[in-house]
């Protein structure tokens, strides 16, 4: 059987949205293709249900967010009209899709009220003019994947399903977060930060608001929800409970759950120490829900996402990564990636004894995947540190060791089939290892573990990098004269960090890479946040770009030219200080590509990431031998 090739991006279907039925008994759910024609992102909305083979409901080619109206009957869903995503409805019972909504920018995911005669939604709003000077008299008039916001507010939107009437339930300059109905269909609740100085002092507090009753009707004032002990993440009604991810005590640490009832908060997830996931691009999870009488949500454990039930009872553990839940009648629908399978679509049955069943099959069965291997490595301190080592089990002797670093630094590796990083198995099928470290910083390991980097980047977790290595050295894995690195956004400063400190890597490979503290504080959508919450505000002693001279590792940058979280500049600053040392080095930019363009950019530029890194190494490091003549 082959070994996967970097052709094989084009025939990775990954699942997700997965949205049970109210009466449990089938699934709507997206698919997401990477389409070689258009060099675009291909998604649809299919159906799956046990006993079945999986349908398509919808043809995209951009279709997303599919939901169910409270009986069933309908589906809701987004397709793009000139542009902008619009809300559609689906009769279950035949028929073509029809719009529902015209709004000028676009509209959010639809959330239907309880009695499913109206569909409320988050939504752009305010003027945008791209010739107009931009002006702004506060931080955070940017945002990765959007660009300059120009004076765009989102707010919150409902819209009547019969007549297509639309009225406006929030105004102001704020953020709206996506909403919620309250059980009696009256008030919507959703998250923003509606503090004078939110661009200084991260906040964020649950709000509920009348809906007004006409289009011409006015809008009322948001009444506060939550106090200023937590910073809330997200707002959700279940099952006629209040349901709350915030933080407490500060902007770094573990999102918690609480259940807010007559303005009492309970902590749900107090004892767990483990982070709750919500969902979002690159950092999978979903929203916290009740299924019957339990309460469900997602929290990391070691590298993996899992489901929970209230209680800490484990309903969905072992090597997979949950990354959406949806529960109905008994059941739960979730989607899960395993080490053979970027994600497949499942059905735990909450009274049936749990089990599950498996509604789709979208593993490459064709391919033979390398797949990864836990072990713990021990720091020069004592600390364990959780790493996947990838490699073909029959080699023997040492080989060419390439250590790929994960960003956030809050993020994590985990033992499942990587659709993204398709260098690994490519690298594993030519005589590789790769190893791939989850050090201080990295979630799944408790609270302290994953605030031990805060003030400290670079500086807490050089040695969980180094001594993993060491030991694949002495076990005669690894060829100390044969070493790699690489990594993105987090995992590209590391990238330009360890060449700092050490020469024992022979290519480096830095993607969206921090290389200076100083002036990604003032350039990046988030740059004050990580100055003074996540760097302690001390940018000069964290900062490669302070010793850049002891760099002298062939180097190749890798970066998405409108990349707002770690901006472009940072990789010219490094590609400069390199180039004029003599250092070899390689700068390569990706048009219109945003901080996630590795995730959901152009199939194109994907696979050119994927095939370059693989170039560079095998310029620079031999598979056999301890010496390179490059071209």
């Amino acid at each position: 059987m082959p070994r996967l090739s970097l052709s094989d991006l084009h025939r990775i279907a990954v699942p997700g949205d997965p949205r049970l039925r109210p009466d449990g008994g089938a699934v709507a759910y997206t698919v997401t293709t990477a389409d070689r024609e258009s060099d675009d992102n291909h998604s649809e909305i299919w159906l799956a249900a046990p006993g079945a083979e999986p349908r398509r409901l919808t043809g995209g080619p951009h279709d997303s967010c599919p939901r169910w109206s409270p009986v069933g009957r309908t589906l809701a869903f987004l397709r793009p009209v000139e542009g902008r995503p619009q809300i559609h409805l689906l009769p279950m019972d035949g028929g073509e899709p029809r719009l529902l909504t015209d709004t000028p920018l676009g509209a959010g995911a639809p959330v239907w009220s309880p009695d499913g005669t109206r569909i409320a939604y988050a939504a752009p709003y305010g003027q945008a003019d791209p010739t107009a000077p931009v002006v702004t008299d506060r931080l955070g008039y940017k945002a990765d994947g959007a660009g300059l916001l120009r004076g765009l507010t989102t707010q919150l939107f409902v819209v009547e399903v019969e007549t297509g009437e639309t009225v406006q339930v929030t105004s102001g300059d704020f953020l709206a977060g996506e909403p919620s109905w309250t059980p009696d269909g009256l008030r919507l609740t959703f998250v923003a930060d509606l503090e004078q100085d939110r661009d200084l002092v991260v906040g964020g507090a649950a709000y509920s608001v009348d809906v007004p009753e006409t289009a011409d009707g006015p809008t009322s004032t948001p009444e506060r929800l939550t106090g200023p002990e937590l910073i809330c993440a997200g707002a959700w009604w279940s099952g006629g409970r209040l349901l709350v991810a915030a933080l407490v005590g500060g902007p770094v640490g573990h999102t918690r759950l609480f259940h807010l009832d007559d303005g009492t908060l309970t902590e749900v997830t107090e004892g767990l120490d483990r982070n709750l996931m919500v969902g979002a691009p690159g950092y999978p999870g979903a929203v916290p829900q009740l299924a019957g009488d339990d309460l469900v949500f997602c929290a990391r454990d070691g590298g993996c996402t899992h489901l929970y039930r209230a209680g800490g009872e484990k309903l969905v553990g072992g090597d997979q990564v949950v990354s959406g839940v949806s529960a109905a009648a008994g059941r739960i629908a979730y989607v899960a990636a395993t080490p053979y399978s970027a994600g497949d679509v499942y059905l735990l049955d909450l009274q049936g004894g749990l089990s599950v069943t498996r509604l789709t099959s979208y593993a490459l069965e064709d391919v033979e995947l390398f797949t990864p291997r836990s072990r713990t490595f021990t720091a020069p301190d004592g600390t364990p540190v959780e790493g996947f080592v990838l490699r073909d089990e029959t080699l023997t002797g040492p080989g060419p060791l390439l250590l790929d670093v994960h960003g956030g630094p809050h993020n994590t590796w985990a033992p499942v089939f990587d659709g993204v990083h398709l260098y690994h198995q490519i690298l594993a099928a030519r005589g590789w290892t790769v190893l791939t470290l989850n050090p201080r910083g990295s979630d799944g390991y408790g609270e302290a573990f994953y605030t031990a980097v805060s003030g400290a980047w670079g500086i807490a977790d050089t040695d969980d990098f180094l001594a993993p290595i060491d030991e694949l050295v002495a076990e005669g894995i690894a060829d100390p004269d044969r070493l790699g690195l690489t990594g993105y956004s987090y995992g590209g400063y590391i990238s330009c960090w360890l060449p700092t400190r050490t020469d024992r890597f022979r290519a480096v490979i830095p993607g969206g890479c921090v290389s200076d503290l100083t002036s990604m504080a003032g350039t990046s959508d988030l740059g004050y946040f990580l100055k003074i919450h996540e760097c302690g505000g001390d940018v000069t002693g964290q900062s490669p770009m302070e010793n850049v001279g002891k760099v002298t590792a062939p180097t190749l940058l890798l970066h998405g030219e409108n990349d707002d979280r770690c901006p472009v500049g940072q990789a010219e600053q490094w590609f400069t200080a390199l180039r004029e040392r003599g250092v070899p080095v390689r700068l390569v930019r990706y048009p219109g590509g945003s901080h996630l363009f590795i995730l959901n950019g152009r199939p194109s530029h994907r696979t050119d990431y994927n095939e370059r890194i693989v170039a560079w190494l095998e310029q620079w490091i031999p598979t056999a031998g301890t010496t390179v003549s490059p071209s």
